[in-house]
């Protein structure tokens, strides 16, 4: 049987095809840069990311967007997507970090993982404890280890001291803990504000200047992160937080009945092959932010497939739309 990532190489779908879908939503939340209107934003990428999707020849599920039937009309979970083919599921976001859009801050992203059926975890949307390093320090470090002792095993495992070590933390008050006990170990942080899917991922880049990525966010954002370290030989651990017991009690109705399980890389992709592609909205750590320039745009992208191979792609789109002029003065 073809494999998706043969079939994407060499079949009717090619690099490009992914990438188009993240590029799509990408420039069409940069329109709203700096503006202050979060929903806006992720709204104007949905429906264009939706579009690219369609367009595709696959027969998609998707397992991780932008919430149930009754609260998403686009993206929503269980919608089918594409104009039929092999089967996939896939997660996505269209606008990762809302906020960053918004007030025009880094690391921005429209983000997307695909799988074979039934290879991405269909995660409840709930917190979910995470860490997240690259592939020297993936077999070293656990979800459950004492602070200092995983930052310590990380510099070990890059040859470096401990005060050479950056962790990436959001900035919330549940982590005050947290970011004493790294303060406490030597260890650098840097603080985020939204964001952590490409915080994640940086930890398994080279040059990026980021080791590890700690701290509780997201679950569906988990199972995003977590395809891209495995494309990376990285590794990622989480354990779901909920916030409340409803949110417990519809984990354990969608098959969470031990919420103390830690969810290990291959637990939440199970896939064997998985595709994952990232275009940056706003500058960051792994991908530029679009930049426009007079009738055009330029796109800058990360794609990444289970055998290891990663690719950075730049693009410029000619717009249809007519480049705005001012009226002279008279």
């Amino acid at each position: 049987m073809t494999t998706l990532v043969a079939k994407a190489a060499t079949g009717p779908l090619g690099t490009l095809d992914f990438v188009k879908v993240t590029e799509s939503a990408a420039l069409a939340a940069s329109r709203w840069m700096g503006r202050g209107e979060r929903d806006t934003a992720d709204g104007a990428a949905v429906e264009k990311m939706r579009e690219a999707l369609a367009d595709m020849d696959i027969a998609g599920r998707i397992v991780i967007g932008e919430g149930e039937r009754d609260e998403a009309p686009m993206l929503y979970i269980g919608e089918e997507v594409g104009r039929g083919g092999f089967e996939v599921d896939i997660a996505v976001d269209p606008v990762e970090g809302t906020n960053l859009v918004a007030n025009g801050l880094p690391n921005s992203i429209a983000v997307m993982a695909i799988s074979e059926r039934g290879g991405l975890l269909h995660a409840p949307d709930s917190y979910m404890k995470k860490l997240a390093v690259g592939a020297k320090a993936g077999p070293y470090v656990h979800i459950d280890a004492p602070v200092r002792d995983n930052l310590e095993a990380v510099a070990n495992a890059l040859e470096r001291p401990i005060n050479d070590v950056t962790v990436v933390i959001l900035d919330r008050p549940r982590h005050a803990e947290l970011i004493a006990q790294v303060r406490d170990s030597g260890a650098r942080i840097k603080l985020i504000s939204d964001g952590d899917v490409d915080a994640a991922i940086a930890t398994a880049v080279p040059g990026t200047g980021i080791h590890v990525a700690l701290g509780t966010g997201g679950a569906p954002e988990g199972v995003l992160a977590a395809a891209a370290l495995k494309c990376l030989g990285g590794n990622f651990m989480g354990r779901l937080e909920p916030r409340n017991a409803n949110e417990a009690e519809r984990a354990k109705a969608m098959g969470f009945g031990d919420l103390q399980r830690v969810l290990t890389i291959d637990d939440l992709v199970k896939g064997e092959h998985v595709v994952f592609c990232a275009t940056g909205i706003t500058d960051g750590d792994l991908t530029r932010g679009v930049r426009f320039f007079g009738n055009n745009a330029r796109t800058h992208s990360i794609v990444m497939h289970d055998d290891g191979t990663v690719r950075f792609i730049e693009s410029v789109h000619r717009l249809s739309a007519k480049p705005f002029r001012a009226s002279p003065h008279s």
